[in-house]
């Protein structure tokens, strides 16, 4: 169990402050949503929901910005139920 702790997210502050460097984006737009929402949310984040950003952050910008902005819905590989539920607490902060 102590493995599992010292191995999450939110256990190392070089992954936290990693996790904050890929939010930044070349779209002023995903810049602001996604650090505004790191601000509010990063030290609840799950490691789950940290997959689920991680995730989303792998996506060019154009195509952040259609999910975040409700334009499409998430398919492929980032169609799963875990960043489903972190689009949409993107898409009300």
């Amino acid at each position: 169990m102590t493995e599992s702790i010292l191995s999450s997210h939110q256990a190392d502050p070089a992954n936290r402050a990693r996790l904050r460097w890929r939010s930044r984006r070349g779209l002023l737009e995903n810049d602001i949503i996604l650090t505004r929402f790191l601000d509010a949310y990063e030290t609840e984040l799950t490691d789950e929901e940290v997959d689920a950003l991680t995730r989303l952050l792998d996506l060019s910008d154009n195509a952040l910005m259609d999910l975040v902005l409700a334009r499409k819905e998430p398919e492929g590989e980032v169609d799963l139920p875990h960043v489903c539920a972190l689009l949409q607490r993107l898409r009300i902060a």
